[in-house]
């Protein structure tokens, strides 16, 4: 339940299943004081251990969305790598005869809008038909280069050889970085503290009447809802836009 190919894949899922579960442990807290109620010389311990639970939860929140925001700017900064990469190896083509280079240009014209198409799709079935278009174009564009390299080893066309070695990496930085999530481990921290503070506020409550229990679990599906959106690629609401690549798909010369 709590790896990442599961419902943190789907933040609004996750959404209503936190808030479920959370208000469930604040009715839980609240039944469990019915039947045992607190005693006086008990409350104030309560009230720090109630305290010092909800300070960790915050805690534990802000830290996962502080590690949901460097993963999304890593994913951001290679975005803009890749289309650097890219437009420095159109502009090396240059370096190659004639042939070859007009061979290496039309592949990353074609590159490109595949960058530009993985960063866009939400369907596994595409994603998964991208990725082998992209593998088969990389080894492509690397014979594009490998053999005018081979038959003619100067300086100058190591140039171009370089430049594509530095899109092909770009690329699997890029797929490393999208692989890169918060641990499971992370996820279920959060929800067992998220789910004892729901209990301790239930417990002390004096009545589970109106939305006093509600606001709570509210409150921290929300938080829950934004760190699992930012964190995963593809659903949610808050993507990686590929500008660069589409503003150098724009800029190539046809």
């Amino acid at each position: 339940m709590l790896g990442t190919s599961s419902i943190m894949n789907r933040p609004l899922y996750f959404f209503f299943f936190s808030i479920v579960v959370l208000w469930l442990a604040a009715q839980l807290g609240f039944y469990i004081r019915q039947r045992r109620p607190m005693k006086d010389e008990l409350r104030e311990d309560f009230g720090l251990i109630e305290t010092a639970t909800l300070t960790l939860l915050g805690l534990i929140i802000g830290f996962s969305f502080s590690m949901a925001i460097s993963r999304y700017d890593q994913r951001k900064n290679y975005e803009e790598a890749e289309a650097n990469a890219i437009g420095t190896e159109f502009v090396r083509a240059d370096l190659l005869p004639a042939s070859e280079a007009a061979t290496v240009r039309a592949q990353l014209r074609k590159y490109t809008e595949l960058r530009i198409r993985f960063y866009r799709t939400r369907n596994h079935e595409e994603l998964m038909q991208i990725d082998a278009d992209t593998g088969k174009l990389q080894s492509e564009m690397w014979s594009a280069v490998q053999a005018p390299a081979v038959a003619q080893p100067t300086p100058v066309i190591a140039l171009a050889v370089a430049g594509m070695n530095d899109v092909l990496n770009s690329q699997g930085y890029t797929q490393a970085a999208w692989w890169n999530r918060i641990p499971g481990s992370a996820w279920g921290l959060m929800i067992a503290i998220a789910v004892c503070s729901n209990l301790l506020v239930g417990y002390g409550a004096r009545s589970a009447r109106g939305v006093m229990l509600f606001i709570l679990p509210l409150v921290v599906a929300i938080s829950f809802l934004l760190i699992a959106d930012i964190d995963s690629p593809r659903r949610g609401f808050i993507h990686v836009v590929p500008q660069n690549l589409v503003a150098l798909q724009q800029s190539l010369p046809q």
